[in-house]
């Protein structure tokens, strides 16, 4: 008699929570997102975030510890989701206007550029931030180290607080981009 035994992959438990957790945290950051987009950035609350992400408080406070850190969270995953196009084999003219469009028609910018502008003008200003780091690496990749990734920081930059047309976008990102080295 043979006995023959079936072993599973020993990591399948651990890939089905993983892909649950991010799951719930990409709804959870959505729902922060939409709520940011409706209220504003002040006037939100956890009990509101979970709300609106439809899940349980203890399920939001099992990911997240407070307000700050899912903005956080939230900051850094549209930081990573913009520069997913900085990675891509796209021209750079049409990876600015991508990203200049992304920041000018974002609705939860929108509702903080009036509700929330004191605020957004004082996560303007911190600098010395990492996730300044990370978006400078990202245009130097895109553009080169020098003076056209420093232009194109400031010029999205300017656009959180002042948004640009399509059009405007895309002329601008253009010129940007063929700025010589």
């Amino acid at each position: 008699m043979t006995l023959t035994l079936h072993i599973l992959d020993s990591d399948e438990p651990y890939k089905r929570q993983m892909t649950s957790y991010r799951r719930t945290r990409s709804a959870i950051l959505e729902g922060a997102k939409s709520l940011i987009a409706s209220v504003g950035l002040q006037r939100m609350n956890m009990i509101e975030i979970a709300d609106t992400s439809e899940v349980s408080r203890a399920t939001l406070y099992n990911h997240f510890r407070d307000k700050g850190s899912v903005l956080r969270a939230l900051l850094e995953s549209e930081v990573e989701r913009v520069f997913q196009l900085v990675d891509s084999d796209i021209a750079p003219a049409e990876a600015l206007a991508e990203l200049s469009l992304a920041i000018s028609s974002d609705a939860a910018l929108k509702t903080m550029r009036v509700v929330d502008s004191g605020l957004v003008t004082q996560m303007l200003a911190q600098t010395d931030d990492a996730l300044w780091v990370q978006i400078d690496l990202g245009l130097n990749r895109l553009l080169g180290n020098g003076v056209r990734s420093g232009i194109a920081r400031l010029w999205l930059l300017g656009q959180v607080l002042q948004p640009l047309t399509p059009e405007q976008s895309r002329e601008q990102a253009r010129a940007i981009a063929s700025m010589a080295h």
